[in-house]
């Protein structure tokens, strides 16, 4: 097969392939690089979508003969980040025999009971659903990917003639496929489309994607960019009105209102109440898109209606479930509406939602899974999505985003044609069940079911790992720069939560997050200024909280002061700023989560730092000791007046000296002093503490020292899920600190 000509003339994609890298692989990195390559660009393929494969040569580990390995993308891998080690090989002798035993469409799930069995080398990556598309094209090398250009074609009501127009005009002899679900009766019907079309470079899945091929790795790689550019420039030309067309196509029926120029005030406003909404069965993390196409899009006059379709590509669909959300609010009216509109328009849609499930469901489907939207359009605002992590919220919106231009181009290509045909329509769809709208085509409802209740789609998400005790929620820590509050932030983060770093001390903030990214990815952590002294400081932590992953779900505050000063004398003015950062602030920062506790609806976990010093009286403290007294008691108002929705605990450690930045240098050795304790003064910082340390660690019944670790592990016991039923409490964390007995 020849390489495809005009790749010199891409307007859209780049060629990245660099044979200097090319030519030192071995051909199952090559495909990784081809694979790499072709998952790098979005209008490609999305996250998670496509599959690649290459059918190798491989010594036989048995036989030592040379066997043709089928090397394709497993089971929910990305190209765009798939190693070698993400590839499934089955013998392709074996693959090919297991048509011998294929009993018809209705039993084709069977098949993959078979891939394993296909298996060569003692391989644990898990063969796709894809596998048979793959592996029944007589081809050496197949892309199959999912451009919106391409995807706009397939799911358009003109669809077929568009794809007879472009072949025409490009040269190519692409065929077209009904829609049929992924599986082994689409491999078949694979094979046979391009054994009937002499010439074929290319097949159109109705509704789903598009195939392409080529004779050596860097040739399928040409074939594939070249052809997804050559669609983009087909439906740009006829977006702008080439092609025939008179004047430029105008988006989506053209603007219905305008977008709010505080729209991000707006979205700020309503994203907790939102979450909060959608999370009553499960916990979600919040994503918001602004981008100028989801505003495009959600202002238009068919937006309401495109939406309610739903999409089409499988790949799409999966993340964005059956349909978006979409609030039916006049970007022209009070904001203040918003709140009531979320309320009832969920309402409608978990109904909608359940109606769905019941008209489709057989008696062997999996259990209705959570009625809640993943993707929520408000006009005049934006998209919110939401995902079980940072991650997924954001795909979730980028597969959205992809749905947006796939109706963009199908509605371009239907430009000043009425179309009646719908060439989607085939064995497993008949026509009347396809809706469309503006030449758009969306997968039809009963499909969908199928696809989104699929045994073997509940297989893979068995398949998983198990959930952390954390995970889906949200902490904001209050002083977690350093100290205890930085162990806390880590453990947090450890245990699967999305962590907001906070700290007026900035430079520790940022810190801790880039430890957290290390340790669990950059998606999952973030950190912000604040002041707990300053009620619009904590407002603009919460906030940022809220605008980063959609809510909070645990606050925890370890900041907090002890006054000292040369003389040992405490001014008027040091007691009363140390009642402010200890006490006050503390009912300020509950005060003001308190809010979006409620905005949220869903319930909540606070966690204060007190100290053994509230209920053990001495000399020289009186301002901190009177502090966090009152700080314990605050603990159990708050329980009381938070309740039933927010559970508010505290720890009471002994003196915490290491990583504490209440011990500065001046303050270690002043206690050296007093304790009569001996030192140098050439030790370091970490020396002196480390005197003081064990010397408190002498007075507890343990001996040994207290960690800022140990407090963290109070700490995040108090804030999750293991301590449901404890609230107005506080933990000692004082190694067994007699005089702090309770009396």
């Amino acid at each position: 097969m020849a390489v495809q000509s005009g790749v010199a003339g891409l307007k859209f994609l780049e060629d990245k392939w660099d044979e200097a890298v090319a030519s030192k692989l071995d051909a199952p990195e090559l495909l990784r690089y081809r694979s790499n390559l072709l998952g790098s660009d979005l209008r490609i393929t999305n996250f998670g979508g496509g599959n690649t494969s290459s059918k190798l040569d491989a010594v036989d580990p048995v036989d030592g003969l040379t066997k043709k390995v089928l090397w394709v993308k497993g089971s929910g891998g990305d190209l765009g980040s798939i190693k070698r080690a993400g590839f499934a090989t089955l013998y392709m002798d074996k693959l090919m025999a297991v048509e011998k035993v294929y009993r018809g469409v209705e039993f084709e799930d069977e098949m993959v009971d078979l891939y394993p069995l296909c298996t060569f080398g003692n391989n644990p990556v898990a063969a796709s659903i894809d596998t048979p598309l793959h592996g029944y094209l007589p081809f050496a090398h197949v892309d199959h990917l999912h451009p919106d250009w391409g995807i706009a074609l397939a799911a358009s009501a003109n669809g077929k003639i568009k794809m007879d127009e472009f072949n025409k005009e490009f040269g190519h002899k692409l065929a077209w496929l009904p829609w049929q679900r992924p599986g082994f009766e689409l491999g078949m019907m694979l094979r046979k489309i391009v054994a009937d079309t002499p010439g074929c470079d290319g097949v159109v899945l109705g509704g789903h994607g598009l195939f392409t091929w080529g004779d050596t790795q860097r040739e399928s790689y040409l074939n594939t960019i070249t052809i997804i550019d050559q669609l983009g420039q087909f439906i740009e030309r006829h977006a702008q009105g080439g092609t025939g067309l008179t004047g430029g196509h105008v988006h989506f029926g053209g603007a219905k209102g305008k977008s709010r120029e505080d729209r991000k005030e707006i979205a700020l406003k309503i994203f907790a109440q939102l979450r909060g909404a959608v999370s009553r069965k499960q916990r979600w993390i919040g994503s918001f898109s602004e981008l100028p196409q989801v505003l495009d899009f959600v202002n238009s006059s068919h937006a309401e209606d495109l939406a309610h379709l739903g999409t089409s590509c499988p790949d799409h669909f999966i993340r964005t479930k059956i349909r978006p959300m979409f609030i039916q609010w006049d970007p022209a009216s009070d904001p203040k509406e918003l709140p009531g509109l979320i309320e009832t328009s969920l309402e409608t849609y978990r109904a909608e939602y359940g109606d769905y499930y019941k008209a489709h469901a057989l008696p062997d489907s999996p259990a209705i899974r959570d009625a809640s939207p993943t993707v929520v359009l408000v006009p005049g605002v934006g998209m919110f999505t939401f995902g079980k992590n940072k991650t997924e919220s954001r795909l979730t919106g980028e597969f959205y985003i992809n749905a947006i231009g796939v109706m963009q181009g199908a509605g371009a290509l239907g430009a000043g044609v009425k179309c009646t045909d719908i060439p989607q329509a085939g064995p497993a769809a008949t026509a009347d069940q396809f809706k469309t709208f503006s030449n758009y085509v969306a997968l039809p409802a009963s499909e969908a079911f199928r696809i989104e209740y699929w045994k073997l789609e509940e297989a893979k998400i068995r398949r998983q790992p198990p959930e952390k005790e954390l995970s889906r929620r949200i902490a904001l820590i209050v002083g977690g720069g350093s100290g205890i509050g930085r162990e806390v932030a880590l453990l947090a983060a450890e245990r699967g939560a999305h962590v907001v770093v906070a700290d007026r001390d900035v430079k520790g903030a940022e810190a801790v997050a880039e430890e957290v990214k290390a340790l669990v990815g950059k998606e999952t952590v973030s950190w912000t200024s604040i002041d707990i002294r300053d009620r619009k400081a904590i407002r603009a932590a919460l906030d940022a909280t809220i605008q980063q992953f959609g809510g909070v779900d645990i606050l925890i505050n370890t900041a907090a002061m002890f006054p000292s000063s040369p003389d040992g004398i405490i001014s008027d003015a040091m007691w009363g700023v140390t009642l402010e950062v200890n006490v006050t602030s503390n009912f300020m920062l509950a005060d003001e989560a308190a809010v979006v506790f409620k905005e949220q609806g869903i319930d909540g976990s606070m966690v204060l730092t007190s100290s053994a010093n509230a209920v053990v009286a001495k000399k020289g403290s009186e301002a901190y000791d009177v502090s966090k007294a009152a700080l314990s008691h605050l603990v159990r108002e708050l329980a009381v007046s938070l309740s039933p929705m927010v559970r508010v605990n505290g720890i009471s450690p002994a003196t915490v000296v290491k990583g504490s930045t209440m011990f500065p240098r001046d303050r270690v050795i002043a206690s050296l002093k007093k304790y009569e304790l001996p030192f140098e003064e050439t030790m370091t910082d970490d020396e002196l503490r480390n005197v003081l340390a064990l010397f408190y660690a002498k007075r507890t019944l343990t001996h040994q020292p207290i960690d800022p670790k140990d407090c963290a592990q109070a700490i995040m016991f108090l804030a999750g899920p293991n301590a449901r039923c404890t609230t107005g409490h506080l933990i000692p964390v004082d190694g067994g600190l007699v005089e702090a007995y309770l009396r």
